[in-house]
């Protein structure tokens, strides 16, 4: 009952902020010089009628991960394939509300198997795959002079089947995150700070509530829990149509009833690259150079695609 009251509440702030935004009219037309990799940061939203597609793909690979403290030890290979496709549409004549849904499909492999072999899709007892979530979400502006600073909010429902003794595929938790996003930008248009912080809760029984013949006891372990991560980008413009970045990420999974928590540190660099008018690519990597309490040490690898139209 407490977690339906919570889930209650965080609708109901999400429809005032939804009606304060559309009671309010700004019109912020792109600039014609600046490319999209310049302009559509995730703190800009889309005009009425324009759209949004990224298909987004990233291997998450670890032979280390911390013990109950934050002490390194070295495990078999384990290695979590995600990709996520986000469609988002404006759908307000202030370019101030947009609406979206995320489907993310994963392929996961332990044992000690080779870092590719998650894209044989395979599940057995040192695999799984398969459709896990679907998300509807919306994108706010909140404040009608600050075109900069927006926040998405997504409710991730897990859609995968529940098998006992299988492998870890992903949370089973109805999971709510709302990401705040705001960037500066200076330097003569040559420079630019991007910076996300997000609020998300895990909804879910416990653990050791789950009945270990019909479910999959590891797959609640982040249940009952807030999710608060924290990101910095800085992002150098060597063209109108490229970008190269930094970034420092800091996160933290607080224990909220299921007696289990974590953080984590990791730092990257990446790019992007405007193909032409409608479509960019991205890549980057990440390292998680410390944690606690069995938090991953491993690196991300990832490649996105991004149609803007």
């Amino acid at each position: 009952m407490k977690n339906k009251n919570l889930f209650l509440t965080m609708l109901a702030i999400l429809f005032v902020s939804f009606s304060f935004a559309q009671d309010q009219d700004q019109e912020d037309e792109v600039t014609p010089e600046r490319s999209n990799v310049q302009e559509f940061t995730p703190s800009k939203l889309l005009k009425k009628g324009q759209w949004d597609i990224k298909f987004f793909n990233s291997i998450y690979t670890q032979t280390e991960r911390t013990d109950e403290a934050s002490n390194s030890v070295t495990v078999p290979r384990e290695t979590f394939f995600t990709s996520t496709t986000e469609v988002y549409t404006g759908v307000s004549e202030s370019r101030r509300i947009n609406v979206g849904l995320i489907v993310q499909v994963r392929s996961n492999t332990f044992g000690g198997a080779g870092a590719l072999d998650v894209f044989k899709f395979k599940d057995n007892d040192q695999a799984r795959s398969g459709l896990t979530v679907l998300a509807p979400s919306i994108r706010v502006q909140p404040f009608k002079n600050i075109s900069n600073f927006s926040f998405t909010s997504s409710v991730y429902i897990p859609i995968f089947e529940d098998r006992a003794n299988a492998p870890y595929l992903d949370k089973r938790s109805i999971f709510w995150e709302t990401k705040f996003f705001y960037d500066t930008t200076f330097g003569q248009d040559k420079w630019q700070l991007f910076t996300q912080a997000d609020i998300g809760l895990n909804f879910g029984e416990k653990s050791t509530d789950a009945d270990p013949n019909t479910s999959n006891i590891g797959e609640r372990f982040a249940n009952n829990s807030m999710f608060l991560p924290f990101a910095a980008f800085l992002s150098y413009f060597p063209s109108t149509e490229s970008t190269v970045y930094v970034n420092a990420k800091q996160a933290f999974l607080i224990d909220l009833g299921n007696e289990f928590s974590q953080n984590s540190t990791s730092v990257g660099i990446g790019g992007k690259y405007q193909l032409n008018r409608v479509l960019n690519v991205e890549a980057s990597f990440d390292k998680f150079v410390r944690g606690n309490n069995f938090q991953g040490l491993g690196q991300t690898f990832s490649i996105g695609l991004r149609a803007l139209f």
